[in-house]
């Protein structure tokens, strides 16, 4: 069974970086999210088994969309 991620961070070198890599190590990425609100949003339309969350974004912080 392949692991599933979402990747919420709102430096979009940071997402396509952790993307990269994942990736090359046979994960699969099923999005990636530029802020919690959107993280929250992809996260219940997308059932990820892991979710790799900032704790500092805009919109809705890291902490507060895990939260939800």
């Amino acid at each position: 069974m392949q692991l599933k991620v979402i990747i919420a961070d709102d430096h979009a070198i940071i997402r396509e970086g952790l993307k990269s890599l994942l990736e090359k190590k046979g994960i699969k990425v099923l999005d990636i999210a530029k802020n919690g609100r959107e993280a929250v949003e992809k996260a219940v339309a997308l059932k990820p088994d892991i979710m790799m969350m900032d704790i500092s974004m805009p919109d809705l912080n890291g902490m507060e969309a895990t939260a939800r």
